[in-house]
């Protein structure tokens, strides 16, 4: 993996811990900026449409507070990786929880049914302005959550951080992860083998 950092740099743009773990593992070293824009201002029908314009979105808040001249005179290309992820629910798309009593209703939704994670992928190469994107979707059954269990991922608040409230790789919940459709990585916020691929297309 080395021979390939060397010939251009990344920039995760995410807050996100799950991604940065992620992207780590494949081998990269990367800079960290976040978008910071307004989610909730932007809408779309399906989950798909909704988490590329996220991605897009936060892809061009970064890309607008950097130096771009300086980076089109690099004798490296720099790209840009960014995501964004909802849960989806019989139908209904879900964000970040706002609450822990949200979060609590979340969690007892999945008992012993099953819910979506799509997410999406875009990286920007700010030397040639190329731009390109995909989403990706996870399927995820569940067993029985029993309640003390839902408690105590809503006291920790870990739940509040990410998509619908679902996280599948903590301990306390993975007992009760039935089958899951699709890869860990992707749930987690960065699918692995999208991004490699992205990535070799950006360059």
């Amino acid at each position: 993996m080395e021979a390939s950092t060397s010939s251009y740099k990344i920039i995760l743009g995410s807050s996100s811990v799950a991604r940065r773990k992620i992207l780590s593992e494949m081998g990269y070293q990367f800079t960290l900026m976040t978008a910071d824009i307004d989610e909730k201002s932007i809408r779309k029908e399906t989950p798909e449409e909704l988490v590329m314009a996220l991605a897009e979105a936060k892809a061009e808040a970064i890309f607008q507070r950097l130096p771009v001249d300086d980076y089109l005179k690099d004798a490296e290309p720099t790209l840009i990786i960014t995501s964004d992820q909802v849960v989806v629910y019989e139908g209904v798309i879900r964000e970040k929880p706002t609450s822990k009593e949200e979060a609590r209703q979340f969690l007892k939704d999945y008992s012993g049914r099953h819910a979506a994670t799509v997410g999406s992928v875009i990286v920007t190469n700010l030397k040639t302005g190329f731009r390109k994107g995909d989403s990706d979707r996870v399927e995820i059954y569940f067993n029985e959550i029993p309640d003390e269990i839902i408690e105590k991922l809503v006291d920790e608040g870990i739940t509040l951080n990410v998509a619908g409230g679902l996280i599948i790789e903590h301990p306390s919940i993975l007992p009760f992860v039935k089958e899951v459709v699709g890869t860990t990585d992707s749930v987690m916020g960065l699918p692995k083998s999208l991004t490699e691929k992205l990535l070799k297309e950006a360059l």
